[in-house]
């Protein structure tokens, strides 16, 4: 593995300096060690959301943006690739963002951090 594929309530969550970030991923993400990594679709979910208000931001998305450069975040964009990866998923989890992240992490062989059930289910190493 080369690093950690942050789900979208984990970047919300690392952002917001929240209690619901377990401790192992508190860990990750406080390490200067980790290589840490969110897809640009995590950015366009939170976008989407927030503009019908199924999420609330204190911030801007460009404010997010700076804080994932701030804390060496690297910001995948969506491949060729990984769309490949995305086309020959299993159709367990149905959130197509969720699906990108999954496709994703296993393009460019990271450890998911997340909390969701779904993205369990798949077979990829997820850590919270």
């Amino acid at each position: 593995m080369q690093g950690f594929l942050l789900d979208t309530h984990t970047l919300l969550w690392m952002q917001d300096d929240s209690k619901s970030l377990s401790l192992v991923a508190r860990r990750i993400l406080s390490n200067p060690n980790s290589k840490l990594h969110v897809s640009i679709a995590t950015f366009w979910e939170i976008v989407i959301k927030s503009s019908i208000g199924k999420i609330e931001l204190h911030y801007t998305i460009d404010d997010l943006h700076l804080a994932c450069m701030t804390n060496d975040i690297t910001v995948l964009p969506i491949e060729i690739s990984t769309l490949s990866q995305l086309k020959s998923l299993p159709g367990i989890h149905k959130d197509p963002f969720d699906r990108i992240i999954i496709s994703t992490a296993i393009d460019h062989d990271l450890q998911v951090i997340t909390l969701d059930p779904e993205i369990k289910k798949y077979d990829l190493d997820c850590i919270w």
